[in-house]
């Protein structure tokens, strides 16, 4: 990886492009990540580069969510393997969850680097290589396990993905999406639409599991029952009408 400075201005944000580039010399990530991860970064900029009142309040829902699924399922891609796979692990763990690897650009090759890369972090089973079931749709997500996506209630989909978000919905699961667009076919049709950088959202995600985990069923349901996705992406929205406002008028503009 590159020697960057850490008093460089841009140090996070050129850390990650660092580990994108070394997923795909690893063959863990494909090329395309690149450009996903670009899109995704424009929008964090957007957003202040940090996590807002309203993508803690869906990463508390989304957490609710998970502890109270009977067959809670993290669905992992390129980027996430490259990104977080400590944090992957360490929801699953704090959650119940099980990890399942699936991927657009598809290959057993690729599973396989993932899935090594997850248990080299500490992952215990992890979902993905077998090609049991097939979802409505025409292109390689549409392969998932029968014991993982296809039968879970709950699914948490780190970054955009949004016809096979649309079609799990479809299929009456409950899906939670990470995606820094709140614009996006993936924001707009999940039940939990969490706009944050996946990397602050999954360790926000991961204290919020170790905080509630020992509550009741009860309160577990209110914090679903009063959540409101629409809410939140209107107040992620006006975020980014305030910040860009802000920026402008500090510059003269």
């Amino acid at each position: 990886m590159t020697d960057i400075p850490k008093d460089h201005p841009r140090y996070d944000s050129l850390i990650t492009r660092e580990k994108i580039v070394e997923g795909i010399k690893m063959g863990i990530t494909s090329q395309q990540g690149l450009v996903a991860q670009g899109r995704g970064e424009s929008f964090d900029y957007l957003l202040g580069e940090k996590t807002t009142r309203s993508a803690a309040i869906a990463e508390r829902a989304a957490v609710a969510h998970i502890l109270l699924a009977e067959n809670p399922i993290i669905s992992v891609n390129g980027n996430t393997a490259a990104l977080v796979p400590d944090s992957l692990v360490a929801l699953a763990d704090v959650c119940g969850a099980t990890l399942e690897v699936n991927l657009f650009h598809r290959s057993v090759a690729r599973i396989h680097r993932i899935t090594q890369v997850l248990k080299s972090h500490g992952a215990g089973k992890v979902l993905g290589g077998k090609a049991e079931k097939r979802l409505d749709l025409s292109h390689d997500r549409a392969i998932v396990e029968e014991e993982g996506i296809f039968s879970a209630d709950v699914v948490l989909v780190p970054l955009e993905d949004g016809d096979r978000c649309e079609k799990l919905v479809e299929m009456g699961k409950t899906v939670i999406a990470i995606d820094l667009n709140p614009l996006s076919r993936t924001s707009l049709s999940a039940t939990v639409s969490i706009v944050d950088n996946v990397t602050r959202a999954l360790q926000n995600m991961i204290q919020f599991a170790k905080d509630m985990k020992h509550e009741k069923h009860e309160s577990l349901l209110s914090v679903i029952e009063e959540y409101d996705n629409n809410v939140v992406l209107s107040d992620t929205l006006y975020i980014i009408e305030e910040n860009l406002k802000s920026n402008a008028k500090s510059r003269g503009i």
